[in-house]
């Protein structure tokens, strides 16, 4: 198997690491004073904010916006910002509220993965991608000549048995995330070949019979690795069968947790429903079942019954707004952590605070269920999201 590969990773030299860091891109989507305060806060110095694009400017001189990243991600490249780290992974303790999670930098063969319902690859969507998603992320990633991951990649191993195999090596990165970020510190890893064969025996177990085995399910930034799988399945026509082999592109980095990770929290990912008829919104949802839901209107909370199935409840939930936006008007936008949604409603339109899916037996309900709809959940609030850090060649 070729799936787990070992990257060339790119850190900065010599940068104020907090101030390169910065949060997942699909964070804080309707909080423009957020990103405001990164933008200040990064002003005048190297920065990942420099390389990314924020979901919430989408809408904003896109094309613009592209340029300069290209500008900067060259400007980087050529004047020394980066160092290379060569034939080792990271292992990556990320410290806040929840306790420290422990993840491993990598690389996966984006052969691997499919954003495909039904697929059988060893890399997997969890949620249903939403295709009409992936030609504005092809437009800022197909002239980059480096990708940043916030993608996390879930693996099943209760025993621990990745991470017990594990041997430190320098400590390449130790510090404080802006903005309520937590600490991060990252590792050389020494071992990455034993790291691998640790994966791949994983899936040596109950679904290795089957025929459907899963190394590796998408739990954060399934959009940007189905934007790499896009660009990847375009870029190869046009290359022979020896560079497709070893073309840095076909590879994406990703950070790797275990799912049993005591930090790892599933959080559900909530609903904001801006529109100027907020009650009747709430009036006409009709909702049933053992689990409990909340309708939000001006920050205040009001109990809602929900179905136990909690990915059935969302999608009737989800088929609901629908229909009342295709009625009424409005739009939808997905939020990450309770008190976020909460005051955004203090600004007009309805909020659903949802329960959260347990994962126990997670992996199980993706081999036999196939994909849960879209936005069902987040792994930790929105400032335990992963931060850029590391970088790689994609040209």
């Amino acid at each position: 198997m070729n799936t787990v590969r070992i990257p060339r990773i790119l850190l900065p030299a010599n940068a104020d690491m907090q101030k390169w860091a910065v949060n997942a891109c699909d964070q804080y989507t309707s909080d423009a004073e957020y990103w405001e305060k990164v933008k200040a806060a990064t002003e005048g110095s190297p920065s990942a904010f420099k390389l990314i694009f924020p979901e919430i400017y989408l809408n904003d001189n896109p094309q613009q916006r592209i340029a300069g990243i290209n500008k900067a991600m060259r400007e980087y490249l050529s004047g020394g910002v980066f160092r290379t780290v060569n034939d080792g992974f990271i292992l990556v303790e990320r410290t806040t509220a929840s306790g420290t999670r422990t993840g491993i930098v990598l690389s996966v063969d984006l052969e691997d993965y499919s954003f495909k319902n039904g697929a059988q690859s060893l890399i997997r969507s969890t949620e249903a991608t939403i295709l009409e998603r992936i030609p504005p992320r092809v437009e800022i990633r197909k002239n980059a000549e480096i990708e940043l991951p916030h993608a996390m990649l879930l693996y099943d191993d209760k025993s621990d048995s990745v991470l017990n195999c594990v041997r430190r090596g320098e400590v390449l990165y130790d510090f404080d995330l802006l903005f309520n970020g937590g600490h991060v510190k990252g590792t050389y890893i020494t071992n990455p070949k034993e790291v691998i064969s640790a994966l791949y025996a994983l899936i040596d177990g109950d679904n290795a019979s089957s025929g459907n085995r899963l190394l590796f399910a998408v739990g954060d930034g399934n959009h940007s690795l189905a934007t790499a799988k896009t660009c990847w399945e375009e870029l190869k026509k046009s290359l022979s069968a020896e560079q497709i082999k070893n073309h840095p592109a076909r590879y994406a980095l990703a950070e790797a947790v275990n799912i049993y990770d005591g930090a790892l929290r599933f959080e559900p990912i909530h609903r904001l429903i801006k529109t100027d008829k907020p009650m009747l919104f709430a009036e006409g949802l009709k909702t049933s079942g053992g689990q409990k839901a909340y309708t939000v209107i001006n920050g205040v909370a009001r109990q809602i019954a929900f179905d136990a199935d909690i990915p059935k409840g969302i999608r009737e939930l989800d088929c609901y707004i629908a229909q009342f936006i295709r009625e009424h008007g409005g739009t939808v936008d997905y939020v990450h952590g309770g008190q976020e949604l909460k005051a955004l409603t203090c600004s007009g339109g309805a909020g659903v605070l949802l329960p959260a899916i347990k994962k126990e037996d997670f992996f199980k309900t993706i081999i036999c269920g196939g994909e849960l709809p879209r936005k069902t959940f987040s792994m930790g609030e929105g400032d335990e999201k992963r931060f850029y850090i590391e970088a790689k060649l994609i040209k």
